[in-house]
Protein backbone atom coordinates (compact mmCIF):
# COMPACT_ATOMS: atom_id res chain seq x y z
CA UNK A 1 0.00 0.00 0.00
CA UNK A 2 1.11 3.45 -0.95
CA UNK A 3 1.96 5.93 1.72
CA UNK A 4 0.59 9.12 0.81
CA UNK A 5 0.69 12.71 2.05
CA UNK A 6 -2.05 15.09 1.21
CA UNK A 7 -1.86 19.16 1.88
CA UNK A 8 -5.24 20.24 1.82
CA UNK A 9 -6.02 24.08 1.75
CA UNK A 10 -9.62 24.16 3.17
CA UNK A 11 -12.35 26.25 1.32
CA UNK A 12 -10.29 26.88 -1.50
CA UNK A 13 -12.55 28.42 -3.99
CA UNK A 14 -13.81 31.32 -1.18
CA UNK A 15 -10.68 31.90 -0.56
CA UNK A 16 -9.58 32.00 -4.47
CA UNK A 17 -12.27 34.63 -4.36
CA UNK A 18 -10.88 36.97 -2.07
CA UNK A 19 -13.11 35.93 1.15
CA UNK A 20 -10.99 35.44 4.19
CA UNK A 21 -11.53 32.95 6.36
CA UNK A 22 -12.75 35.23 9.33
CA UNK A 23 -15.48 36.54 7.41
CA UNK A 24 -18.74 34.77 6.98
CA UNK A 25 -18.89 34.79 3.18
CA UNK A 26 -19.46 31.83 0.29
CA UNK A 27 -18.70 31.36 -3.33
CA UNK A 28 -21.51 30.40 -5.52
CA UNK A 29 -22.10 28.76 -8.29
CA UNK A 30 -25.29 28.30 -9.95
CA UNK A 31 -27.47 29.82 -7.23
CA UNK A 32 -26.08 26.95 -4.69
CA UNK A 33 -22.89 27.27 -2.28
CA UNK A 34 -19.86 25.96 -3.72
CA UNK A 35 -17.95 26.41 -0.65
CA UNK A 36 -17.57 28.81 2.77
CA UNK A 37 -15.73 29.80 5.30
CA UNK A 38 -14.90 28.76 8.88
CA UNK A 39 -16.79 32.00 10.37
CA UNK A 40 -20.11 31.25 7.88
CA UNK A 41 -20.75 27.43 8.67
CA UNK A 42 -20.60 28.71 12.45
CA UNK A 43 -23.52 30.94 11.34
CA UNK A 44 -25.33 27.70 9.61
CA UNK A 45 -24.20 27.76 6.04
CA UNK A 46 -23.44 24.69 4.51
CA UNK A 47 -22.69 23.63 0.92
CA UNK A 48 -24.80 22.44 -1.13
CA UNK A 49 -27.10 25.28 0.36
CA UNK A 50 -29.48 27.44 -1.82
CA UNK A 51 -28.01 31.10 -1.65
CA UNK A 52 -31.20 32.04 -0.40
CA UNK A 53 -31.05 29.68 2.65
CA UNK A 54 -27.76 30.67 2.97
CA UNK A 55 -28.85 34.08 3.43
CA UNK A 56 -31.72 33.68 5.84
CA UNK A 57 -29.10 31.88 8.15
CA UNK A 58 -26.43 34.79 7.69
CA UNK A 59 -27.73 38.11 6.88
CA UNK A 60 -24.40 39.44 6.79
CA UNK A 61 -22.90 36.65 3.94
CA UNK A 62 -20.43 38.02 1.50
CA UNK A 63 -21.82 36.43 -1.78
CA UNK A 64 -18.71 36.09 -4.86
CA UNK A 65 -19.33 33.64 -7.97
CA UNK A 66 -17.15 31.19 -8.47
CA UNK A 67 -14.30 31.40 -10.23
CA UNK A 68 -12.38 28.00 -11.24
CA UNK A 69 -9.53 29.84 -13.22
CA UNK A 70 -8.59 32.22 -9.98
CA UNK A 71 -8.38 28.60 -8.27
CA UNK A 72 -6.40 26.77 -10.34
CA UNK A 73 -3.75 30.18 -10.89
CA UNK A 74 -3.56 31.21 -7.23
CA UNK A 75 -2.85 27.11 -6.09
CA UNK A 76 0.31 27.30 -8.42
CA UNK A 77 2.47 28.76 -5.84
CA UNK A 78 1.38 26.12 -2.96
CA UNK A 79 2.56 23.38 -5.38
CA UNK A 80 5.63 25.17 -5.87
CA UNK A 81 6.33 25.37 -2.23
CA UNK A 82 5.37 21.76 -1.54
CA UNK A 83 7.57 20.85 -4.65
CA UNK A 84 10.24 22.43 -2.97
CA UNK A 85 10.53 20.37 -0.62
CA UNK A 86 10.26 17.22 -2.20
CA UNK A 87 9.85 16.38 -6.46
CA UNK A 88 6.42 15.34 -8.29
CA UNK A 89 3.86 16.69 -6.71
CA UNK A 90 0.67 15.72 -7.83
CA UNK A 91 -2.10 18.50 -8.17
CA UNK A 92 -5.17 16.30 -7.36
CA UNK A 93 -7.20 19.42 -7.17
CA UNK A 94 -7.10 23.12 -6.72
CA UNK A 95 -6.89 23.58 -2.94
CA UNK A 96 -5.33 19.75 -2.48
CA UNK A 97 -2.01 18.37 -3.26
CA UNK A 98 -0.51 15.09 -2.71
CA UNK A 99 2.78 13.41 -3.03
CA UNK A 100 4.64 9.95 -2.14
CA UNK A 101 5.48 9.83 1.67
CA UNK A 102 7.88 6.93 1.83
CA UNK A 103 10.48 8.70 0.72
CA UNK A 104 10.41 12.32 1.71
CA UNK A 105 9.54 10.87 5.13
CA UNK A 106 13.06 8.97 5.43
CA UNK A 107 15.01 12.09 4.52
CA UNK A 108 13.41 14.61 6.82
CA UNK A 109 13.08 12.51 9.99
CA UNK A 110 9.38 10.57 9.87
CA UNK A 111 6.32 11.20 8.84
CA UNK A 112 5.18 13.62 10.76
CA UNK A 113 8.13 15.51 10.79
CA UNK A 114 7.19 15.40 7.13
CA UNK A 115 3.74 16.53 7.56
CA UNK A 116 4.52 19.21 9.99
CA UNK A 117 7.10 20.08 7.57
CA UNK A 118 5.07 20.52 4.26
CA UNK A 119 1.51 21.95 6.67
CA UNK A 120 4.16 24.54 7.78
CA UNK A 121 5.29 25.35 4.41
CA UNK A 122 1.44 25.93 2.97
CA UNK A 123 1.03 28.42 6.08
CA UNK A 124 4.03 30.66 5.51
CA UNK A 125 3.13 30.95 1.96
CA UNK A 126 -0.17 32.32 3.00
CA UNK A 127 -2.23 30.05 3.11
CA UNK A 128 -4.51 27.84 5.83
CA UNK A 129 -3.40 24.15 5.77
CA UNK A 130 -4.28 20.70 6.87
CA UNK A 131 -1.92 17.90 6.14
CA UNK A 132 -2.32 14.49 7.06
CA UNK A 133 -0.59 10.87 6.04
CA UNK A 134 -2.27 7.83 5.50
CA UNK A 135 -2.85 4.75 2.78
CA UNK A 136 -3.81 5.98 -0.18
CA UNK A 137 -5.03 9.28 -1.23
CA UNK A 138 -8.63 8.50 0.11
CA UNK A 139 -7.62 7.83 3.74
CA UNK A 140 -4.93 10.71 3.41
CA UNK A 141 -6.92 13.83 2.62
CA UNK A 142 -9.47 12.91 5.34
CA UNK A 143 -7.15 12.37 7.40
CA UNK A 144 -5.10 16.37 5.88
CA UNK A 145 -9.12 17.22 7.39
CA UNK A 146 -8.99 15.02 10.85
CA UNK A 147 -7.35 16.69 14.01
CA UNK A 148 -6.25 20.08 14.25
CA UNK A 149 -4.40 20.64 11.34
CA UNK A 150 -4.43 16.51 9.86
CA UNK A 151 -3.00 13.47 11.37
CA UNK A 152 -0.49 10.76 11.04
CA UNK A 153 -2.73 7.73 10.06
CA UNK A 154 -0.48 4.32 11.32
CA UNK A 155 0.61 1.84 8.31
CA UNK A 156 -2.34 -0.82 7.56
CA UNK A 157 -4.89 1.46 10.00
CA UNK A 158 -6.77 2.81 7.23
CA UNK A 159 -9.70 0.82 7.24
CA UNK A 160 -10.03 1.05 11.51
CA UNK A 161 -9.40 5.54 10.75
CA UNK A 162 -12.33 5.06 8.24
CA UNK A 163 -14.71 3.05 9.74
CA UNK A 164 -16.84 6.11 11.66
CA UNK A 165 -17.38 8.48 8.63
CA UNK A 166 -20.46 8.85 7.25
CA UNK A 167 -20.99 7.93 3.34
CA UNK A 168 -20.92 10.95 2.44
CA UNK A 169 -17.42 11.13 1.92
CA UNK A 170 -17.49 9.13 -0.99
CA UNK A 171 -18.92 12.03 -2.72
CA UNK A 172 -21.25 9.04 -4.52
CA UNK A 173 -25.26 10.71 -3.24
CA UNK A 174 -27.25 8.39 -5.17
CA UNK A 175 -24.73 5.46 -3.37
CA UNK A 176 -25.13 6.87 0.16
CA UNK A 177 -28.65 7.30 -0.22
CA UNK A 178 -29.52 3.86 -1.35
CA UNK A 179 -27.28 2.13 1.07
CA UNK A 180 -28.53 4.19 4.09
CA UNK A 181 -32.10 3.12 2.98
CA UNK A 182 -30.74 -0.63 3.24
CA UNK A 183 -29.43 0.38 6.63
CA UNK A 184 -25.69 1.38 6.23
CA UNK A 185 -24.54 3.98 7.71
CA UNK A 186 -21.43 4.28 8.03
CA UNK A 187 -17.57 3.33 6.16
CA UNK A 188 -17.38 0.74 8.46
CA UNK A 189 -20.62 -0.83 8.01
CA UNK A 190 -20.27 -0.45 3.95
CA UNK A 191 -16.74 -2.31 4.07
CA UNK A 192 -18.14 -5.09 6.10
CA UNK A 193 -19.84 -6.50 2.87
CA UNK A 194 -18.19 -9.08 0.51
CA UNK A 195 -16.92 -7.77 -2.00
CA UNK A 196 -18.36 -9.27 -4.71
CA UNK A 197 -21.85 -9.43 -3.34
CA UNK A 198 -21.18 -5.32 -3.42
CA UNK A 199 -20.11 -5.43 -7.19
CA UNK A 200 -22.94 -7.56 -8.07
CA UNK A 201 -25.41 -5.32 -6.67
CA UNK A 202 -23.97 -2.13 -7.12
CA UNK A 203 -21.63 -2.64 -10.66
CA UNK A 204 -18.35 -1.07 -11.14
CA UNK A 205 -18.85 2.46 -9.22
CA UNK A 206 -20.19 0.75 -6.19
CA UNK A 207 -16.76 -1.70 -6.11
CA UNK A 208 -14.54 1.14 -6.25
CA UNK A 209 -16.38 2.62 -3.45
CA UNK A 210 -16.45 -0.52 -1.54
CA UNK A 211 -12.32 -0.71 -2.12
CA UNK A 212 -12.20 3.02 -0.72
CA UNK A 213 -14.15 2.17 2.69
CA UNK A 214 -12.35 -1.14 3.24
CA UNK A 215 -8.56 1.69 3.09
CA UNK A 216 -7.64 0.26 -0.35
CA UNK A 217 -6.75 1.46 -3.43
CA UNK A 218 -8.72 2.76 -5.46
CA UNK A 219 -8.26 0.39 -8.08
CA UNK A 220 -5.92 -3.06 -8.10
CA UNK A 221 -2.40 -2.34 -8.05
CA UNK A 222 -1.37 -3.28 -11.84
CA UNK A 223 2.04 -1.74 -13.21
CA UNK A 224 1.93 -1.38 -17.00
CA UNK A 225 4.45 0.66 -18.96
CA UNK A 226 3.95 0.62 -22.65
CA UNK A 227 6.68 -1.20 -25.13
CA UNK A 228 6.73 2.77 -26.70
CA UNK A 229 7.02 6.56 -25.38
CA UNK A 230 3.64 7.77 -25.32
CA UNK A 231 4.68 11.14 -24.55
CA UNK A 232 3.47 13.49 -27.34
CA UNK A 233 5.51 16.97 -28.05
CA UNK A 234 5.07 19.74 -30.22
CA UNK A 235 7.30 22.88 -30.34
CA UNK A 236 6.65 26.29 -31.53
CA UNK A 237 8.67 28.35 -34.14
CA UNK A 238 8.67 31.01 -33.50
CA UNK A 239 8.11 30.59 -29.50
CA UNK A 240 4.62 30.99 -29.03
CA UNK A 241 4.17 34.53 -27.06
CA UNK A 242 0.56 34.07 -26.27
CA UNK A 243 -0.58 31.97 -23.87
CA UNK A 244 -4.03 31.36 -26.01
CA UNK A 245 -2.01 29.12 -28.56
CA UNK A 246 -0.21 26.99 -26.23
CA UNK A 247 -3.31 26.11 -24.84
CA UNK A 248 -4.96 25.23 -28.32
CA UNK A 249 -1.55 23.35 -28.62
CA UNK A 250 -2.11 21.46 -25.65
CA UNK A 251 -6.17 20.44 -26.36
CA UNK A 252 -4.26 19.27 -29.60
CA UNK A 253 -1.73 17.26 -27.93
CA UNK A 254 -4.22 15.74 -25.50
CA UNK A 255 -6.29 14.40 -27.86
CA UNK A 256 -3.35 12.54 -29.32
CA UNK A 257 -2.38 11.08 -26.15
CA UNK A 258 -6.10 9.67 -25.16
CA UNK A 259 -5.69 8.10 -28.86
CA UNK A 260 -2.40 6.94 -28.02
CA UNK A 261 -3.51 5.13 -24.63
CA UNK A 262 -6.76 4.40 -26.24
CA UNK A 263 -4.95 1.90 -28.76
CA UNK A 264 -2.55 0.43 -25.90
CA UNK A 265 -5.73 -0.34 -23.85
CA UNK A 266 -3.99 1.61 -21.53
CA UNK A 267 -5.34 4.71 -19.47
CA UNK A 268 -2.83 7.10 -16.79
CA UNK A 269 -3.76 7.86 -13.31
CA UNK A 270 -1.71 11.29 -13.48
CA UNK A 271 -0.41 13.54 -16.05
CA UNK A 272 2.61 15.45 -16.45
CA UNK A 273 2.57 18.50 -18.27
CA UNK A 274 6.00 20.33 -19.10
CA UNK A 275 6.48 23.78 -20.80
CA UNK A 276 9.91 24.89 -22.33
CA UNK A 277 10.67 29.03 -22.64
CA UNK A 278 12.58 30.69 -24.91
CA UNK A 279 15.03 31.76 -21.61
CA UNK A 280 15.73 27.88 -21.19
CA UNK A 281 13.02 27.74 -18.01
CA UNK A 282 11.08 24.56 -18.29
CA UNK A 283 7.90 24.58 -16.04
CA UNK A 284 6.71 21.06 -14.84
CA UNK A 285 3.38 20.01 -12.83
CA UNK A 286 1.92 16.29 -12.45
CA UNK A 287 -2.22 16.48 -12.77
CA UNK A 288 -4.32 14.06 -11.51
CA UNK A 289 -5.88 12.91 -14.76
CA UNK A 290 -8.33 10.43 -14.16
CA UNK A 291 -11.03 10.97 -16.73
CA UNK A 292 -10.23 14.26 -17.51
CA UNK A 293 -11.25 15.37 -21.18
CA UNK A 294 -8.83 17.21 -23.57
CA UNK A 295 -10.31 20.22 -22.63
CA UNK A 296 -9.53 20.23 -18.88
CA UNK A 297 -6.04 18.95 -19.74
CA UNK A 298 -5.78 22.30 -21.52
CA UNK A 299 -7.28 24.28 -18.69
CA UNK A 300 -4.28 22.67 -16.78
CA UNK A 301 -1.82 23.79 -18.71
CA UNK A 302 -4.06 27.30 -18.83
CA UNK A 303 -3.72 27.21 -14.80
CA UNK A 304 0.11 26.54 -15.27
CA UNK A 305 0.91 29.55 -17.51
CA UNK A 306 -1.21 31.94 -15.37
CA UNK A 307 0.64 31.25 -12.33
CA UNK A 308 3.71 32.38 -13.87
CA UNK A 309 2.51 35.16 -16.55
CA UNK A 310 4.64 38.23 -16.00
CA UNK A 311 2.40 41.70 -16.04
CA UNK A 312 1.26 41.34 -19.44
CA UNK A 313 -1.98 38.92 -18.95
CA UNK A 314 -1.48 37.58 -22.10
CA UNK A 315 2.40 37.69 -22.83
CA UNK A 316 4.72 34.31 -21.26
CA UNK A 317 8.15 34.71 -20.62
CA UNK A 318 10.08 35.40 -24.26
CA UNK A 319 7.79 33.07 -25.77
CA UNK A 320 6.80 28.88 -24.81
CA UNK A 321 9.46 27.07 -27.33
CA UNK A 322 7.93 23.77 -27.18
CA UNK A 323 4.93 21.59 -24.81
CA UNK A 324 5.03 17.73 -23.71
CA UNK A 325 2.41 15.82 -21.97
CA UNK A 326 3.55 12.58 -20.72
CA UNK A 327 1.44 9.95 -18.87
CA UNK A 328 1.98 8.78 -15.57
CA UNK A 329 1.20 5.65 -13.47
CA UNK A 330 -0.09 3.54 -16.48
CA UNK A 331 -2.49 1.20 -15.47
CA UNK A 332 -5.01 -1.17 -17.88
CA UNK A 333 -7.90 0.28 -18.93
CA UNK A 334 -11.19 -0.95 -17.49
CA UNK A 335 -13.12 0.29 -20.73
CA UNK A 336 -16.65 0.75 -21.04
CA UNK A 337 -20.07 0.11 -22.81
CA UNK A 338 -20.60 0.49 -26.15
CA UNK A 339 -24.00 2.07 -27.35
CA UNK A 340 -26.26 0.10 -29.29
CA UNK A 341 -25.65 0.62 -33.31
CA UNK A 342 -22.57 2.27 -32.87
CA UNK A 343 -23.69 5.32 -31.08
CA UNK A 344 -20.40 5.73 -29.15
CA UNK A 345 -18.25 5.55 -32.11
CA UNK A 346 -20.63 8.43 -34.17
CA UNK A 347 -20.71 10.99 -31.14
CA UNK A 348 -16.86 10.33 -31.01
CA UNK A 349 -15.57 11.97 -34.61
CA UNK A 350 -18.19 14.29 -33.63
CA UNK A 351 -17.03 15.45 -30.33
CA UNK A 352 -13.80 15.12 -32.32
CA UNK A 353 -14.81 17.54 -35.21
CA UNK A 354 -16.37 19.81 -32.77
CA UNK A 355 -12.49 20.35 -30.83
CA UNK A 356 -10.83 20.86 -34.02
CA UNK A 357 -13.72 24.21 -34.65
CA UNK A 358 -13.40 24.94 -31.11
CA UNK A 359 -9.72 25.43 -31.52
CA UNK A 360 -10.22 27.58 -34.46
CA UNK A 361 -13.30 29.93 -32.99
CA UNK A 362 -12.18 29.64 -29.23
CA UNK A 363 -13.68 28.07 -26.78
CA UNK A 364 -16.83 29.67 -26.35
CA UNK A 365 -16.97 29.13 -30.11
CA UNK A 366 -19.08 26.14 -29.95
CA UNK A 367 -21.85 25.17 -27.57
CA UNK A 368 -24.12 22.60 -26.71
CA UNK A 369 -27.42 23.28 -25.05
CA UNK A 370 -28.66 21.75 -21.73
CA UNK A 371 -31.54 22.27 -19.81
CA UNK A 372 -31.18 23.52 -16.62
CA UNK A 373 -33.74 24.40 -13.68
CA UNK A 374 -35.68 28.08 -14.01
CA UNK A 375 -39.13 29.66 -14.87
CA UNK A 376 -38.57 31.32 -17.93
CA UNK A 377 -38.22 29.35 -21.08
CA UNK A 378 -34.76 31.56 -21.74
CA UNK A 379 -33.47 30.42 -17.79
CA UNK A 380 -33.72 27.05 -18.34
CA UNK A 381 -31.64 26.25 -20.84
CA UNK A 382 -27.12 27.39 -20.78
CA UNK A 383 -24.90 27.37 -23.45
CA UNK A 384 -22.03 24.69 -22.57
CA UNK A 385 -18.63 25.03 -24.00
CA UNK A 386 -17.86 21.57 -26.20
CA UNK A 387 -15.59 19.58 -24.04
CA UNK A 388 -16.79 21.20 -20.44
CA UNK A 389 -19.01 19.26 -18.08
CA UNK A 390 -22.50 20.17 -17.75
CA UNK A 391 -23.39 22.43 -14.57
CA UNK A 392 -23.76 20.08 -11.28
CA UNK A 393 -26.00 20.57 -8.49
CA UNK A 394 -28.08 22.93 -10.01
CA UNK A 395 -31.56 23.37 -8.12
CA UNK A 396 -34.17 21.17 -9.22
CA UNK A 397 -37.56 23.45 -7.85
CA UNK A 398 -39.98 23.68 -6.77
CA UNK A 399 -40.02 26.52 -9.66
CA UNK A 400 -43.26 28.99 -8.34
CA UNK A 401 -44.73 31.37 -11.26
CA UNK A 402 -43.78 28.43 -14.39
CA UNK A 403 -45.37 28.36 -17.19
CA UNK A 404 -46.50 24.60 -17.94
CA UNK A 405 -45.87 23.37 -21.17
CA UNK A 406 -45.28 23.05 -24.30
CA UNK A 407 -42.16 24.46 -24.72
CA UNK A 408 -41.74 27.49 -27.33
CA UNK A 409 -40.20 27.05 -30.43
CA UNK A 410 -38.37 30.19 -30.33
CA UNK A 411 -36.77 32.12 -27.82
CA UNK A 412 -35.16 35.19 -28.31
CA UNK A 413 -32.12 36.12 -27.15
CA UNK A 414 -33.10 39.83 -26.43
CA UNK A 415 -37.22 39.76 -25.81
CA UNK A 416 -38.26 42.32 -27.95
CA UNK A 417 -40.54 44.93 -26.85
CA UNK A 418 -44.17 44.79 -27.39
CA UNK A 419 -47.51 46.80 -26.60
CA UNK A 420 -50.90 45.08 -25.15
CA UNK A 421 -53.89 46.93 -25.07
CA UNK A 422 -57.32 46.37 -24.12
CA UNK A 423 -60.38 47.09 -25.92
CA UNK A 424 -60.36 50.65 -24.96
CA UNK A 425 -56.98 51.37 -25.83
CA UNK A 426 -55.41 51.55 -22.68
CA UNK A 427 -52.11 49.45 -21.73
CA UNK A 428 -53.08 46.37 -19.74
CA UNK A 429 -51.54 46.43 -16.41
CA UNK A 430 -51.21 43.76 -13.66
CA UNK A 431 -51.60 44.43 -10.18
CA UNK A 432 -49.28 43.85 -6.63
CA UNK A 433 -52.02 41.82 -6.12
CA UNK A 434 -52.15 40.12 -9.67
CA UNK A 435 -55.20 41.36 -10.89
CA UNK A 436 -54.99 42.12 -14.48
CA UNK A 437 -56.63 45.70 -15.22
CA UNK A 438 -58.51 44.18 -18.61
CA UNK A 439 -58.65 41.62 -20.78
CA UNK A 440 -56.20 42.11 -23.38
CA UNK A 441 -57.85 43.11 -26.66
CA UNK A 442 -54.76 44.09 -29.12
CA UNK A 443 -51.08 43.42 -29.24
CA UNK A 444 -48.76 45.43 -31.34
CA UNK A 445 -45.30 44.49 -32.57
CA UNK A 446 -43.35 46.31 -34.25
CA UNK A 447 -45.61 48.78 -35.12
CA UNK A 448 -48.06 45.89 -36.45
CA UNK A 449 -51.32 45.28 -33.90
CA UNK A 450 -53.19 42.12 -34.00
CA UNK A 451 -55.86 41.23 -32.24
CA UNK A 452 -55.96 39.21 -29.60
CA UNK A 453 -57.95 35.86 -29.77
CA UNK A 454 -57.30 33.78 -26.64
CA UNK A 455 -55.09 34.72 -23.49
CA UNK A 456 -54.35 32.89 -20.12
CA UNK A 457 -52.73 34.03 -16.82
CA UNK A 458 -51.01 35.80 -15.02
CA UNK A 459 -47.73 33.94 -13.88
CA UNK A 460 -46.93 35.75 -11.10
CA UNK A 461 -42.68 35.58 -10.29
CA UNK A 462 -41.81 37.40 -7.80
CA UNK A 463 -37.51 36.73 -7.72
CA UNK A 464 -34.54 37.53 -5.37
CA UNK A 465 -37.26 39.99 -3.21
CA UNK A 466 -34.09 39.45 -0.73
CA UNK A 467 -31.29 41.70 -2.79
CA UNK A 468 -32.44 44.98 -3.34
CA UNK A 469 -30.26 44.92 -6.23
CA UNK A 470 -31.13 41.26 -8.34
CA UNK A 471 -34.69 41.66 -7.61
CA UNK A 472 -37.32 40.79 -10.20
CA UNK A 473 -40.85 41.16 -10.30
CA UNK A 474 -42.82 39.84 -13.34
CA UNK A 475 -45.85 38.31 -15.00
CA UNK A 476 -46.10 35.69 -17.53
CA UNK A 477 -48.96 35.56 -19.74
CA UNK A 478 -49.84 33.36 -22.74
CA UNK A 479 -51.98 34.99 -26.07
CA UNK A 480 -53.16 33.79 -29.57
CA UNK A 481 -53.26 36.30 -32.24
CA UNK A 482 -55.89 36.55 -35.18
CA UNK A 483 -53.20 35.87 -37.32
CA UNK A 484 -52.26 32.12 -36.11
CA UNK A 485 -49.67 33.20 -34.11
CA UNK A 486 -49.10 32.60 -30.13
CA UNK A 487 -46.74 34.33 -27.59
CA UNK A 488 -45.37 33.94 -24.01
CA UNK A 489 -45.47 37.66 -22.58
CA UNK A 490 -44.13 39.15 -19.77
CA UNK A 491 -44.56 42.20 -17.65
CA UNK A 492 -41.94 43.99 -15.87
CA UNK A 493 -41.47 47.45 -14.22
CA UNK A 494 -45.02 47.93 -16.67
CA UNK A 495 -43.34 47.22 -19.99
CA UNK A 496 -44.50 43.95 -22.34
CA UNK A 497 -42.03 42.03 -24.13
CA UNK A 498 -42.46 38.54 -25.59
CA UNK A 499 -40.30 36.23 -24.04
CA UNK A 500 -40.89 32.98 -26.89
CA UNK A 501 -42.88 32.11 -29.55
CA UNK A 502 -44.80 29.54 -30.16
CA UNK A 503 -44.76 27.16 -33.01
Amino acid sequence: MTRVLVAWCPDWPATAVGIDAATPGAAVQHGQVAACTAAARAAGVRRGQRLRDAQRRCPGLVVRERDADAEGRLFEPVAEAVAALTPRVEVVRPGLCALAARGPARFYGGEEALRVLVQDTVVEAGHDCGAGVADGLFAAELAARAGDGGVVVPAGGAAAFLAPYPLSVLDRPELADLLRRLGIKTLGDFAALPSGHVAGRFGADGGLAHRLARGAEPRPLAPARASADLSVRTGFEPPAERAEQVVFAAKRLAGELHEGLAAGGLACVRLEAAVGFADGRVLRRLWRHDGLSALAVAERVRWQLSAHQPADAEAVWGGVTWLELAPDQLVPDEGRQEGLWGRTSVTDRIARAADRIQTLLGHHGVTRPVLVGGRGPGERVVRVPVGDLAPAGLPEGPWPGRVTGPAPAVVPPVPPDVELADASGAAVVVSARCEVSAPPATLAFRGRPSAVTGWTGPWPADERWWDADRARRRARFQVTTDDGAAYLLAVEGGRWHIEAVYD
